[in-house]
């Protein structure tokens, strides 16, 4: 194929319908034959990038192998793609706006007077089109929001003109489909009039994919199909379903993958082995019966009356990746570590369970209540992984409780403690001095030199291994003799011995932690190392 595909796609109705899943569902299918695929993710938020964003505001914040703050979306492609995707996969509206003054500012328009259209649909379509000279076969793009929004309309603008301009453009608009209980059937016209503002902007989709808590049946279908411009055949269910994963398998089922070939007129292909591979892997899932009980002592994230679990999706998906590999149904416990903080009675309950995570964490509240969850694993000999913060209440707790180093703590909770077992990296100071916050941590992949006999060495089976980091705060180097003189061994290490990057306790079931987060390189048929080595702890398989 000459010309790079391009598959845009765009929601209506209502926001969090699932349309980064569609998306790296899409990709997948495509990948089944043999296509090289990649993915970007269009924000049309008015920040840089999500650096700065509350995961309240907008879930987990992922990290790009290159140092990227972006959304969540970007994980669920690289998660089913199988494939690291850089930070410049992530459009947004800050980056666009600061580019386009940027030239400006530098007499790049020619004394143009610099407007929306084009000059900030051109920098959007370039953006994209960057991607697209990586080589790959196809391009998916994603436009965050629902369509309507004020904030993603020269994103639509963008897509509509690349399309009439020439470019292989195929779009999907993923819709919600409710049931209302009291009417007893589904409703069409949210999808209707959403398809109808799509038009209004000039954009007919070439596919419509209808979420719903049940599969839309003929009626609905054909209901939509004449409503809103397209063949029957390409209105797609997408009810709820068991696993995420599953929902490339659902879209096979109804032919979706050709269907999108024959409209670009690519003919003759045959689906790979990669098809058979996860849908065996699938049906492994689907028949596992034996739980695994996993803990994640953490803090819920509030909005209203309402829970975020959003907050943790990356820790979620690596415990689920390493119970599949092990042959467990994963049973995830949420625990507000508060609840230890108010009484220390209610530390028994990680008795019934078989491993606790302590993840990174935001803020400052619960802190005591993680370093008691820790403390308690350590001394009951229960399986134990500490990612980030969690690595950092480890040495707090152990310094305290082991070393006898009385207040010990790490200066991001409290400034004057007696004993800064966690501190800032000198060249961080600054940074926070002047409140510049976007983009200063230690971000992306890093490397860790592995000490040989250690149990993290033979979990990865490798001497140096690369994963992803996002904090600013390190264990300080001048409490690491006294904390392995006390039995903490520092199992790997930056290559100039100066950064802790890993820790374990000899002769523990499992006591790890972690200053980067390797649930970001987990991936549903290769979980990460310590996540697996901690499930394999949990069922006495280490």
């Amino acid at each position: 194929m000459e010309m790079v595909n391009y598959i845009v796609v765009t929601g209506g109705v209502i926001s969090g319908l699932g349309k980064g899943i569609t998306t790296a569902s899409i990709g997948k299918i495509l990948q089944f034959y043999g296509f090289d695929i990649t993915a970007v993710k269009i924000d049309p938020y008015i920040n840089y990038d999500a650096g700065t964003l509350r995961p309240t505001e907008h879930g987990e914040v992922w990290v790009t192998e290159d140092g990227g703050e972006i959304d969540q979306d970007l994980g669920h492609y690289e998660r089913f793609l199988d494939k690291n995707i850089p930070k410049d996969h992530n459009i947004t509206t800050g980056q666009v706006y600061y580019a386009v003054i940027q030239k400006e500012r530098q007499g790049k328009y020619l004394g143009k007077t610099v407007q929306p259209i084009p000059h900030v649909t051109d920098e959007i379509k370039s953006r994209i089109k960057k991607v697209a000279k990586e080589g790959v076969d196809f391009v998916l793009v994603e436009i965050g929001g629902t369509v309507g929004d004020y904030e993603n309309i020269l994103f639509l603008e963008a897509v509509r003109q690349m399309k009439l301009e020439g470019e292989n453009v195929l779009f999907v608009h993923v819709t919600y489909v409710p049931s209302i209980p009291t009417l007893g059937e589904q409703k069409t016209k949210p999808t209707q009039h959403s398809v109808k503002l799509l038009r209004e902007i000039g954009i007919q989709p070439d596919f419509i994919i209808a979420r719903s808590e049940q599969p839309i049946d003929d009626v609905r279908k054909e209901k939509i199909a004449l409503f809103c411009n397209v063949h029957e055949e390409d209105v797609i269910a997408d009810p709820d379903i068991d696993n995420i994963y599953a929902v490339p398998l659902l879209f096979e089922e109804q032919n979706l993958s050709k269907k999108i070939l024959k409209k670009l007129g690519i003919e003759g292909k045959k689906k790979g082995k990669r098809y058979r591979e996860w849908k065996d892997f699938i049906d492994g899932v689907r028949s596992l019966k034996e739980e695994v009980r996993i803990g994640i002592v953490g803090k819920y994230f509030d909005i209203g009356s309402f829970k975020l679990f959003d907050s943790y999706i990356s820790v979620i998906e690596a415990v689920k990746h390493a119970s599949w590999k092990n042959g467990f149904k994963p049973e995830i416990e949420w625990i507000d570590s508060k609840d230890f903080e108010r009484n220390e009675d209610n530390l028994r309950i990680l008795d019934k369970l078989d491993g606790v995570i302590v993840p990174g964490g935001f803020g400052l509240s619960g802190i005591e209540g993680k370093i008691l969850a820790i403390k308690y694993c350590r001394e009951n000999n229960i399986p134990f992984l500490g990612l980030c913060l969690g690595m950092q209440l480890a040495v707090v707790e152990f310094a305290r409780n082991v070393c006898g180093l009385e207040g010990a703590n790490s200066t991001e909770i409290n400034e004057n403690t007696p004993h800064p077992v966690i501190t800032y990296l000198p060249e961080q100071v600054k940074i926070i001095r002047e409140s510049r916050y976007g983009a200063t941590m230690r971000l992306g992949a890093y490397p860790a030199c592995l000490k040989k006999g250690t149990l993290v060495h033979r979990l990865y089976g490798k001497d140096i291994v690369y994963e992803r980091h996002r904090h600013r705060y390190e264990v300080n180097p001048d409490y690491v003799e006294i904390l392995e003189r006390h039995g903490m061994v520092f199992s790997g290490k930056s290559p100039d011995g100066r950064l802790m990057e890993f820790l374990e306790i000899p002769g523990h079931r499992f006591f790890v932690a972690t200053q980067a987060h390797p649930e970001f390189k987990s991936r549903p048929m290769k979980p990460s190392p310590p996540f697996d080595g901690l499930i394999k702890a949990a069922k006495r398989l280490l």
